[in-house]
């Protein structure tokens, strides 16, 4: 994913990598998280972008590890275990939603990040997220699925992101037999997409 950004920074905002870090770095802020937000109020980049580049230009070294494949993987890891410090109690959360994803097929990419761990097929179709230390989050991309009192509206339909319901988890009895339906419902869905 942050190799196709790179690639496609120029012809999205006109400057490359190495631009954007010389002119942040002579033009921008003095700190990481105002240069975020100049560059997002006066470029009009999006938030992962002014992100990633504020991190590029002051030299967040978790940041500029994750450019290549290979970093990345040795990244992957590092954002679970910060993820979950302190919030052992959800990691077997995780590990089982983990495993129920890999079980689905073969395509199935599991690709943590800072805090979320997004399931992609063709698309990202589920998300797990630590809400709480004491409760994760389970989204789906399930487009129309009506809501009910236990799968909840996220917002994304209304900001156009493809994760529009989720469920909370708080113990491994919580993922139950419609808990896995409805990974299951987003992943074939993904595949129509």
């Amino acid at each position: 994913m942050v190799q196709k950004w790179i690639v496609e920074l120029p012809a999205k905002t006109g400057k490359s990598l190495d631009d954007w870090v010389r002119h942040v770095k002579k033009s921008g802020p003095k700190t990481e998280k105002e240069c975020r937000v100049w560059l997002k109020d006066e470029y009009q980049l999006g938030t992962n972008t002014a992100w990633w580049l504020a991190e590029k230009a002051f030299g967040n070294p978790l940041g500029l590890k994750d450019d290549s494949p290979e970093g990345y993987l040795q990244l992957a890891h590092v954002y679970i275990e910060q993820m979950y410090a302190g919030r052992t109690a959800l990691r077997p959360l995780h590990d089982e939603l983990i495993r129920l994803a890999r079980l689905l097929g073969d395509d199935v990419r599991i690709c943590p990040c800072k805090t979320i761990v997004p399931l992609y097929r063709r698309h990202v179709f589920a998300e797990i997220k630590p809400a709480t230390n004491k409760r994760i989050d389970l989204g789906f991309a399930l487009g129309e699925e009506p809501f009910t009192n236990r799968l909840l509206d996220t917002g994304g339909a209304e900001k156009k992101n493809r994760i529009t319901h989720k469920v909370g988890l708080t113990s491994l009895a919580d993922i139950d037999l419609q808990v896995k339906r409805w990974l299951k419902q987003a992943y074939e869905q993904d595949a129509q997409a």
